[in-house]
């Protein structure tokens, strides 16, 4: 017949448990993750509320392989019940993640730049004609392209000092994000800010090479025209 074994005393039980506590902080610390996720569990299962925090935070922060917010309010719950504060405050913080899931979905994939191209930042591009052969329309085309510019500048000034995009996350959002949905919204904001930077470049490119073309059709009928007027 199969016997089990319990502790002899309630010393000898607490003096394993920090042990094992002490060996997985060690683990922890080095990122040795599924060894320390294995001692804290061993601990947490034999009611060390520490432990219990601590692997309700693996859960929650994905060190324990992936993210499972099930499994970290169970942990949570547990240690709270023994009255530790910083699980409490954990589960204070789920819940707010859940009044704020929708903000924290928009910055992981419904974000999209609006606001970096709006406003004074908006830059729509002067229509320019093959050739102008009046000053009036002269002088109009060319302060249309520079104001354009101006408001070009601008845009890019702004777009460099927003970089990176996680910063327009709101902290208080920022704060509620697990390290994979961080790294999630960190690349969704760097593909968003990619494409603006992508578009501005092209639309950019292309209307200097028509104010190029008309540069260089203007000035020759303008020399055209007061050559013949001489």
């Amino acid at each position: 017949m199969k016997k089990t074994l319990f502790c002899l005393s309630l010393l000898l039980c607490g003096a394993a448990q920090a042990d094992d506590l002490s060996s997985a902080n060690a683990l922890f610390a080095k990122k040795d993750y599924p060894q320390a996720l294995q001692l804290f569990t061993k601990a947490a299962n034999a009611g060390n509320a520490e432990a219990q925090l601590h692997v309700g935070e693996m859960y929650l922060y994905g060190d324990a392989g992936s993210v499972d917010l099930v499994k970290a309010e169970s942990w949570f719950k547990k240690s709270a019940a023994k009255g530790n504060k910083t699980a409490l405050a954990a589960l204070e913080m789920m819940k707010r993640r859940e009044a704020h899931k929708e903000e924290i979905a928009y910055w992981m994939s419904k974000y999209d730049g609006a606001d970096l191209k709006s406003g004074k930042y908006r830059c729509p591009v002067p229509r320019i004609p093959a050739m102008s052969k009046v000053n009036d329309e002269i002088a109009a085309v060319a302060a249309k392209v520079q104001a354009w510019q101006l408001c070009y500048n601008g845009f890019v000034e702004n777009i460099n000092a927003a970089t990176p995009l996680t910063k327009r996350i709101p902290a208080d959002i920022a704060d509620l994000l697990t390290k994979d949905e961080m790294a999630t919204a960190t690349t969704h904001l760097e593909g968003v800010q990619a494409r603006i930077v992508e578009e501005a470049r092209i639309a950019s490119k292309l209307l200097l090479a028509d104010y190029a073309v008309w540069r260089d059709a203007t000035d020759a009928y303008v020399a055209e025209h007061n050559r013949m007027v001489k």
